[in-house]
């Protein structure tokens, strides 16, 4: 089946409210009346049942929460738009669906703290950053580590500074939890607290002395850089002209003391980036003589599927076959032409679409494969599978037999924690650094008729090859590699540099 582009932009709503949404926007009101909010809670309601692939998986049944803060709405005259938000942010996030979320309503961003926070060892390291160097380094030397803010430990502030994320596995949690820290004013806002200015903080260290200073804080004019490793590697958020200039890739590919090393800053579309995969070919051409490569989607936020593709070409053996994601799509059955395209669109396939021979490959697979939910066969499609077929992938390309690692962390998100699901446990491949932000989800976008809420759902449940969900669990490291402070402060690459030695010890042995 030939693949096709689909780029969905509204879901198949009633005509009323497609021209409610296309009208021009009203402006933006502050408070919510009673009426309003149950009208958009009904509207979210309706998108949960119909359309929510994850609702209901877990156990959490939201319905009991939108009449717990409805009885309590009811006390009141008036409903900030902003406690709505966080609310419907909380309960959708309790859903599992990692690429879900609700946007539009707008918090206290005022006051910053004058530091950043980056985790280490499990615990919150304050750090400040140099402009000159372009690097990281102590805020306090002798006490390195945030315990508490006006006397809130850091563990319970942590725990609620990121509402949508709430299931999100644990350390992908952790770190955007922690980096959020700097903007005090929007994690206090959400922790309903009053922020004082200055404000006291408490700082320890590994004897575990404490000590308590009085911090003044900043605007967003003087707020320093937020700890992002993502700000060493230059065009790291790639746009569609510099995905398709040489000058720029070129800077992602290297080939040293024969290791070939490519490193996937988004998962880039092969019909827009045609540049890009021209220059991926051309230099596996050149890595035939490396000894052993490294794949790295570290802090890759994701895209498509093509880089999978291309890349499986030369990375299974022509005559392999291999079910590497299962998913069963949410929807109207039978599935509409329209949405079976958008599965294709993502190589996923029905067993009907399948030759004789994926379809043998699928029938062993499934012989063996426990998923973690067994999915209500009048609401959710039959399987749709993804199948690396050597035969189809690998003409024109060479069988890289040699050892290849595969460099994540928890903050390789979508598209790009799918390639770690699909290539973990292949011959030859290593999976190294940190567990995954898995998602994979199929998701659609819609906006509240009141509130004028944005929000996206997934539509789609996409399973491992283990049968575990992508969504809330992500995928382990075969070798795991965790930052030590150098990489923190930007001074090194430790994981890259660690896995180099690695590999060339086994060279060696």
């Amino acid at each position: 089946m030939q693949r096709k582009k689909v780029k969905k932009l509204f879901l198949l709503l009633p005509f009323s409210l497609l021209i409610l949404f296309t009208a021009s926007a009203q402006s933006k009101k502050e408070y919510l009346t009673i009426k309003e909010i149950k009208k958009d809670l009904e509207f979210v309601d309706g998108i949960l049942e119909d359309m929510s692939s994850y609702q209901g998986l877990n156990g959490y049944e939201y319905r009991k929460y939108f009449e717990y803060y409805l009885a309590l709405s009811n006390q009141k005259t008036k409903i900030s738009r902003y406690e709505f938000g966080v609310f419907l942010s909380q309960t959708i996030g309790k859903i599992g669906d990692r690429h879900a979320f609700i946007d539009g309503y707008e918090s206290r961003d005022s006051l910053f703290l004058p530091m950043a926070f980056a985790p280490y060892q499990k615990r919150v390291l304050a750090i400040t950053f140099d402009e000159d160097k372009q690097t990281y380094a102590y805020y306090d030397p002798e006490f390195p580590y945030l315990t508490s803010i006006h006397n809130l430990s850091v563990d319970d502030i942590l725990s609620q500074a990121l509402p949508g994320d709430i299931l999100a596995p644990k350390n992908s949690y952790n770190t955007r939890a922690i980096r959020e820290l700097r903007d005090i004013d929007k994690v206090f806002a959400l922790l309903k607290e009053d922020l004082p200015n200055p404000l006291p903080i408490t700082l320890s260290n590994d004897s575990g002395k404490v000590k308590t200073i009085s911090i003044n804080l900043v605007p967003k004019s003087e707020r320093p850089k937020i700890w992002d490793e993502r700000f060493q590697i230059e065009n790291f958020f790639l746009t569609e002209e510099e995905s398709n200039d040489p000058a720029v890739i070129e800077q992602f590919f290297t080939q040293e003391e024969q290791i070939a090393y490519i490193r996937l800053v988004g998962m880039v579309d092969k019909q827009d980036s045609p540049g890009f995969f021209e220059f991926l070919n051309e230099f596996m051409i050149k890595a035939k003589t490396s000894k052993s490569m490294i794949i790295d989607v570290r802090d890759n936020g994701g895209g498509t599927r093509d880089l999978i593709q291309e890349l499986a070409g030369y990375f299974i053996h022509p005559d392999s076959f291999y079910v590497v994601n299962a998913t069963k799509q949410r929807g109207e059955l039978p599935l509409s032409d329209e949405m079976e395209e958008e599965l294709n669109y993502r190589y996923l396939f029905s067993y009907e679409n399948l030759d004789a021979k994926e379809q043998q490959v699928v029938d062993e697979f499934s012989e063996h494969f426990t998923p973690m939910y067994q999915l209500d066969s009048e609401k959710y499609s039959d399987y749709f599978y993804y199948i690396l077929n050597g035969g189809k992938l690998t003409p024109g390309k060479y069988h890289y037999n040699k050892p290849i690692y595969i460099l994540c962390n928890e903050r390789t998100f979508s598209a790009a924690s799918i390639l770690v699901s699909v290539f973990k446990g292949l011959p030859n491949i290593k999976i190294v650094g940190a567990n995954t932000d898995g998602s994979s989800g199929n998701s659609e976008r819609f906006e509240l008729p009141h509130s004028k809420f944005r929000g996206k759902i997934s539509t789609m449940v996409s399973y491992q090859k283990n049968g575990n969900l992508l969504d809330g669990m992500g995928t382990a490291p075969d070798i795991p590699i965790e930052r030590n402070l150098d990489q923190i402060f930007l001074t090194e690459d430790y994981q890259l540099t660690r896995l180099e030695e690695m590999i060339r010890s086994k060279w060696q042995d």
